[in-house]
């Protein structure tokens, strides 16, 4: 599912960039720790909390959705936009974001050592 398609799903408002925005997700990676998107997140995941775009970047995560109408800081919006990171944000709760897109299709981002 392209970004732009996940940002009409959940209702989003870009707040950084709209590069990266053709590019297609299959898995959403929802977290409220950085350390767990630093151990569980997979590669090219979508992060869709208020995680910092720092750890995105480490855990190469494609775009950040911060849910609850959490905007980034002005620090992490000029981050995001040298590092190519679409930064998105959605009145929805985290719960709700991740159901929405659970039911499109969008599997767990997560990688917890067992399948």
């Amino acid at each position: 599912m392209k970004l732009e398609e996940i940002a009409e799903l959940i209702e989003c408002d870009e707040v950084v960039g709209k590069r990266g925005f053709d590019h297609d997700f299959d898995r959403v990676c929802a977290a409220d720790l950085m350390s767990d998107v630093l151990a569980f997140s997979t590669p090219g995941s979508l992060l869709r909390n208020a995680q910092s775009v720092v750890t995105a970047h480490m855990a190469e995560v494609k775009a950040v959705i911060y849910v609850r109408g959490k905007m980034p800081d002005e620090g992490a919006m000029k981050l995001a936009e040298q590092k190519g990171i679409p930064l998105l944000t959605t009145r929805l709760s985290m719960f709700e974001a991740c159901g929405r897109l659970l039911g499109k299709g969008l599997q767990p981002g997560v990688d917890m050592g067992h399948e």
